[in-house]
């Protein structure tokens, strides 16, 4: 499967965004669909994980983004999507979505993602 990131720019605090992922060559029904994100400096970070249907199709958050960020899937456009509400300047990252096949024990973490879209600039500044 290969994944396309859009949708990300320059916001400011207290705004919101959504994220899209568009995937081609698989039905995303066959994959998690998680979102990462990389700040500068840092360690790229787990955000946001929806399970493949016949894990039970759960969505996991990030303690820092929980209550705000949503994940969701649309199986008919083959498309994972991440709606930012409530956009901090913490928030600001390159956001990567990327796809798995693992146990669902292994969603959180990037090891565990082959498939990787090639990351969308979000920045929160005012």
């Amino acid at each position: 499967v290969q994944l396309q990131a859009s949708g990300g720019g320059l916001v400011q605090p207290g705004d919101s965004l959504r994220l899209s992922c568009a995937a081609t060559g698989r039905s995303i029904r066959s994959y998690h669909l998680a979102w990462f994100r990389q700040a500068p400096g840092k360690e790229r970070e787990f955000v946001a994980v929806s399970t493949r249907p016949g894990s039970g199709g759960t969505t996991n958050y990030a303690d820092s983004v929980k209550g705000r960020f949503t994940i969701s899937r649309d199986n008919a456009k083959n498309t994972v999507y991440l709606q930012m509400n409530s956009l901090r300047p913490v928030d600001t990252a390159v956001y990567f979505c990327a796809a798995s096949s693992v146990a669902l024990s292994g969603r959180y973490s990037e090891s565990n993602y082959p498939y990787w879209g090639q990351g969308t600039q979000v920045t929160v500044s005012s």
